[in-house]
């Protein structure tokens, strides 16, 4: 019946039998009333959640979502391993070797392929959770400043990296976006174990003697453990990222790879045969501005009418004499901005509007080789002119900076009229081509939650994994060398007059 209510041009001749006509139309009803119900329910595109760069932003987040469904995995006290340290230590030298040479069988491209294999060690929350969790809950009145003028929470985010790699390690892979390195659950199968000590918040939040309390109580924990007794603590990642934070006690851990801002060759924060470039690893400098991206970058060409910039302290300790001596010499010249500033928020405004203004910034030495005032000119397309003769820079296996910085010697930069000659000489096509590398570059130090591909955690790891084969070469050669074995006696190796960590408790 229902066919006589058609046009016989309406359906194909084999689809005008009642039959077949009623499935056809009840199923074309399910699919039209599915695909309202999908749209109704399925946010925009627009709307999918982006990688936040906001360290306050990304840690409310993450307190709210990863602290209280792992809280009750951590408990707050600071057992060691088994009594029978010897006999843990060889059990899992055992277990390391039988998934090596797994992996050694099947994977072509073992031990140099990634991804890396990363163990998180589960601590304690003393030395996690409620660590962030103090931060947390007091940064809004830390108003409280250092010695050099600096608001304690602003150098907490500066020196975060500590939070942004372990955030995104423990973070559930199908939420990951990294592909180089993976989080594995037995110890065996690792090549690198990670530490999660928030070490700066502990040394700018907590009062000194309960600090260096800590600070002993996570130099036990770890140092117990059967991997770090296994290979003496070189396959492990220490995050060590401010030069005061874990002074104490660090000279114990001097084998594990330490995240660094530079290596400071000065020797005021870190002992000659501590720290190296083959065995530690420098990374940035969290950014203090906000990033100036591609269109920010073009809207801003026209603005940039100061040739040079600096904000800053302008009088420091130690390797930052040097902003002393340059002020001397660049103050009241034409073209040339000097402010004397922090790094609290009107300090930040006016370092933004000062650098987005600039064509080059000026990055001298502050106590330390390194200054956070470098990646702020990164992200912000101003141009960096380094004036720091002991500075290591971050992933520099991987990136060549001469791209995006100017490199100039402290001798040169104090010569009366030098500095400014040398910029004015910088041809108008170096310009663009510094600046146009400038936006390219700048993605490699904005951390993230998730961590992007290309960010500083993702170089982390790719720098991370050519450090393996060397650390497996290391342990492995400690643990057959005999007593009348021949030595190399380098700085590191002179063990005689250095007290066992246990004399610490």
């Amino acid at each position: 019946m229902a066919g006589k209510h058609l046009p016989s041009s309406f359906l194909p001749r084999r689809f005008r039998s009642p039959v077949l006509l009623f499935p056809l139309l009840f199923l074309l009803a399910f699919l039209l009333y599915f695909f309202l119900s999908y749209l109704s329910t399925t946010p925009p595109a627009s709307s999918s959640t982006e990688p936040e760069t906001s360290f306050l932003i990304s840690l409310e987040h993450f307190l709210a979502h990863r602290s209280s469904s792992t809280l009750s995995r951590n408990p707050d006290d600071t057992a060691g391993p088994a009594a029978d340290d010897d006999d843990d230590v060889r059990k899992f030298d055992d277990s390391v070797f039988a998934s090596e040479s797994e992996r050694l069988r099947g994977d072509p491209y073992y031990p140099l392929g990634l991804p890396l294999r990363v163990y998180v060690y589960e601590m304690p929350r003393k030395f996690t959770y409620d660590l962030l969790l103090l931060f947390w809950n007091i940064y809004k009145e830390t108003s409280n400043l250092t010695s050099n003028g600096s608001p304690v929470h602003r150098l907490i985010e500066q020196h975060s990296v500590d939070y942004w790699l372990w955030a995104d390690l423990i973070a559930p892979q199908s939420e990951r976006l990294l592909k180089n390195v993976v989080r594995v659950h037995r110890q065996e199968e690792a090549d690198l174990f990670y530490i999660p000590f928030f070490t700066t918040i502990s040394f700018f939040l907590l009062e000194k003697q309960q600090c260096k309390a800590l600070y002993r109580e996570a130099l036990k924990w770890v140092t117990d453990q059967p991997a770090w007794k296994r290979s003496e603590g070189r396959d492990h990642i220490l995050p060590v990222h401010h030069p005061w934070s874990f002074k104490s006690v660090r000279r114990y851990m001097k084998n594990a790879i330490w995240l660094l801002p530079d290596m400071d060759s000065t020797g005021n924060w870190y002992k000659p045969g501590q720290v190296s470039l083959e065995k530690d690893l420098i990374l940035p400098y969290a950014p203090n501005v906000d990033l100036c991206d591609s269109k920010c970058l073009s809207d801003s060409q026209s603005k940039r009418t100061t040739l040079l910039f600096f904000r800053g302290r302008l009088k420091r300790n130690a390797g930052g004499k040097i902003r002393a001596k340059l002020v001397a010499e660049l103050s009241g010249a034409e073209g040339v901005v000097i402010q004397e500033g922090s790094a609290g928020d009107a300090g930040k405004t006016a370092a933004q509007r000062g650098m987005r203004r600039s064509i080059f910034c000026l990055s001298p030495a502050g106590d330390t080789p390194s200054s956070a005032r470098l990646f702020d000119a990164i992200v912000s397309g101003c141009i960096p002119v380094i004036v720091s003769d002991e500075l290591e820079l971050p992933f520099e296996g991987i990136l060549d900076y001469r791209k995006i910085v100017l490199f100039v010697s402290s001798s040169d930069a104090v010569q009366p009229g030098w500095l400014l000659t040398y910029l004015r000489n910088v041809s108008s096509a170096q310009v663009r081509r510094l600046q146009n590398n400038l936006a390219k570059y700048s993605r490699h130090f904005i951390y993230s939650n998730p961590a992007r591909p290309l960010g500083p955690e993702d170089l982390v790891w790719r720098m991370m994994a050519g450090k393996v084969v060397n650390i497996k070469l290391h342990t492995r050669r400690l643990q057959r060398l005999v007593k009348e074995s021949r030595s190399i006696c380098t700085c590191d190796c002179r063990r005689a007059n250095i007290t066992s960590p246990t004399s610490l408790q």
